[in-house]
């Protein structure tokens, strides 16, 4: 069946920062007088908290139960360092504008409603989607089939007739194609592998000119 509906994920595959998640929570730290954190306990902690508001409870969880500063402060400076080194990939404003005019275009990105849409509107792209779904909003979050559902049924789309784009092998790839969906990968430099359960990989670079072609086949 040919796709009638194609949807992305958010970070590092729309958009980008442009300096690495270390380096911006080792600021973020700093700003708000924390002790410095991990990036590896970031993430295992973001993955346990996928459907929150805010990044308050990632941030409870890291910080030590002495610690002089609050979660919600460390929090906001986390946020607030992410926003201002938010970049979109050349040409993807572009490429959502064109996809539109032939397919139902979502958003289904993980991550706290205040950080997520927070980056949609200093993007400028809180009107660029059909449907954009953020998991705090929900019970779950990536790679669990229940995100995918509550995407196609903001989409009003089927599994068969929907494609999802996304960079993260697990997250993305193989949580769309568990839940049905064709999936394509997003590569790039220093990211992931190739997964062999994606229907096609693109580099992001080239994803504004390669992609269309991808979703008809060319």
């Amino acid at each position: 069946m040919a796709p009638t509906a194609v949807a992305f994920d958010l970070d590092s595959t729309l958009a980008v920062t442009d300096r690495s998640r270390t380096a911006l929570l080792a600021e973020a730290t700093e700003t708000a007088g924390a002790p410095s954190l991990a990036r590896e306990d970031y993430l295992d902690a973001h993955g346990r908290h996928l459907a929150s508001e805010t990044r308050e409870p990632i941030f409870a969880d890291l910080l030590p139960d002495d610690a002089s500063v609050a979660a919600a402060d460390v929090a906001d400076a986390y946020r607030r360092a992410i926003l201002d080194a938010l970049e979109p990939v050349p040409g993807v404003a572009e490429m959502l504008a064109d996809l539109r005019e032939r397919y139902r275009v979502g958003l289904l990105t993980n991550g706290p409603v205040v950080a997520q849409r927070g980056k949609l509107a200093a993007l400028g792209w809180e009107d660029r989607f059909d449907a954009a779904v953020v998991t705090g909003e929900l019970d779950a979050g990536k790679p669990d089939e229940r995100a995918f559902a509550a995407l196609l049924d903001a989409l009003d789309a089927t599994p068969a007739e929907t494609v999802y784009v996304g960079d993260d092998p697990e997250m993305d790839v193989q949580g769309a194609t568990d839940a049905g969906l064709s999936a394509i990968q997003v590569v790039y430099d220093g990211g992931p592998g190739p997964h062999p359960a994606a229907d096609d990989h693109v580099r992001r670079a080239d994803m504004p000119e390669r992609l269309p072609d991808v979703l008809t086949g060319g």
